[in-house]
């Protein structure tokens, strides 16, 4: 039995009990139906299930209960039609298409492994997919539609909604599941049911990355530079998300507007900087010599870190004299993108670098370490040891810890057990995964004592068995 289907399996037992399918199942959630379909199998003995002659015995009367009744006849053709048995499953298909209800449960069927019950679940759906209901069930068939047999309803769900009014299909250009997203924005780009402008605050407004592209794409292609290209470049070039922007600014092209894409350059994403480089050169305008000339000023607050480092993606090396003033400039963002831009250019300089591990900004010191992991054997071990202490910021700690691992041999042991009670949790996981995945390396001295007394702080992670076994590759004897 799946501990995954656990929650299935309790709406499923509850069910059996006669309690109501609406007090039972989240009937608004597309997982919560699967989950019962699953856990009814796998939850749920026999002996709690319908038989397939009390429900072939009950159609007509199933298809007749009172409204008083109703949920109780819910309940058992729920339980039916995620039986075992395929007949059983089957024939509880047409009793329930007098329960709207249980329609969720009619297109899990039309994905059923059993062809006699997936083609009859299928002509039923048919029949009863009415707009309404698409609209209720699109996420639900969409996420059935990711199984092997699943294409049917999604391709019925399709020929239902296209032609609805963009209002009709709006639920669904907003729901949270990103597949129904992607999915309704197909459509509406296939039926071109937005305009050019609505597709590109679209594009700006969604955070899926398909979504985007694809709205962006259309409202592009469908603008008449003459007649609405402001209103779809302006949602575009504004947008928080660096596809939309990164669109935006390389139909600047199209659009005769290189001297826009020069704010571009300095964008905080690489993406739209490399577009904006792009569009600027195919109108004969070289970008290095803007980003030299707006690093030239390291005192300059208005510098944006985006020039930074993007005078590394089209600059050379030489260009990292103008780089290292910037390691001291007042804000933290043009510190960090100082770092990277000189790690970018391959140039390297373990002691201009190091006062950084130090910087009070996280991102300066992110940067800076991985800035300086290929020459970690080059920075005083006991320097770093000193930036474990409890009272460092956790991303001094962070930083020396990895420096230090990247050390290797008795410094990264050692370094590993000074955290193994770090107030972090994260830290200290992984200081505890580190000493347990420690072997003396060809630089550790067999024999060395030190290292018998730091497995020995670190032994509740071992069982005796490794723990000797470990001094013993280290030359300790056990």
């Amino acid at each position: 039995m799946r501990e995954d289907f656990r929650s299935g399996g309790e709406a499923a037992r509850k069910l059996a009990q006669g309690v109501p399918l609406r007090d039972a199942v989240e009937v608004t959630s597309p997982r919560a139906w699967l989950d019962l379909d699953a856990g009814t199998r796998c939850w749920l003995g026999r002996e709690l299930l319908p038989t397939r002659e009390e429900v072939e015995g009950r159609r007509g009367r199933f298809a007749a209960l009172s409204r008083r009744n109703s949920d109780l006849g819910e309940g058992r053709l729920a339980l039916a039609l995620c039986h075992r048995d395929g007949r059983v499953r089957e024939a509880a298909l047409r009793p329930a298409m007098a329960y709207p209800d249980l329609l969720p449960l009619v297109a899990v069927r039309a994905a059923d492994w059993a062809e006699p019950v997936r083609e009859r679940a299928r002509a039923l759906l048919r029949e009863a997919l009415d707009m309404g209901a698409a609209l209720a069930l699109a996420p639900l068939i969409l996420l059935v539609g990711r199984r092997d047999r699943g294409t049917f309803a999604a391709a019925l769900l399709a020929e239902v909604l296209r032609g609805a009014p963009p209002d009709r299909l709006a639920p669904l250009l907003i729901d949270p599941d990103r597949a129904v997203r992607r999915f309704a924005y197909r459509l509406v780009v296939e039926e071109r049911l937005l305009s050019p402008a609505e597709l590109a605050r679209a594009a700006a407004r969604d955070g899926d990355a398909v979504v985007q592209n694809l709205c962006a794409d259309a409202a592009l292609a469908a603008a008449v530079p003459e007649e609405s290209y402001d209103g779809v470049l302006e949602p575009l070039l504004t947008a928080r998300n660096p596809r939309a922007r990164s669109a935006g600014v390389t139909a600047l092209r199209r659009a005769r507007r290189p001297e826009r894409a020069v704010e571009f350059l300095g964008d905080r994403s690489a993406l739209v900087r490399a577009c904006a480089r792009y569009v600027v050169r195919q109108y004969g305008t070289d970008p290095l010599p803007l980003h030299r000339a707006w690093c030239s000023a390291p005192d300059d607050p208005a510098l944006r870190p985006g020039a930074v480092i993007g005078l590394a993606e089209c600059g050379e090396r030489a260009d990292a004299e103008l780089l290292w003033p910037l390691l001291t400039h007042p804000a933290p963002p043009v510190r960090a993108r100082a770092v990277a831009a000189l790690r970018l250019l391959d140039v390297s300089d373990v002691r201009r670098l190091r006062p950084l591990l130090d910087d009070p900004a996280p991102g300066v010191v992110r940067e800076t370490t991985t800035a300086l992991l290929p020459s970690a054997g080059r920075l005083p071990a006991d320097w770093l040891m000193e930036r474990l202490a409890a009272g460092r910021a956790r991303h001094t700690r962070v930083a020396a810890f990895r420096l230090l691992y990247a050390c290797g041999g008795v410094v990264r042991l050692r370094a590993a057990v000074a955290v193994l009670d770090d107030p972090d949790d994260k830290l200290r996981a992984w200081a505890g995964q580190s000493v347990q995945g420690w072997f003396p390396s060809a630089d550790v001295r067999l024999g060395d004592p030190e290292v018998g007394e730091l497995l020995d702080r670190g032994r509740h992670l071992f069982s005796d068995y490794v723990l000797r076994q470990r001094k013993r590759l280290a030359g300790l004897g056990g």
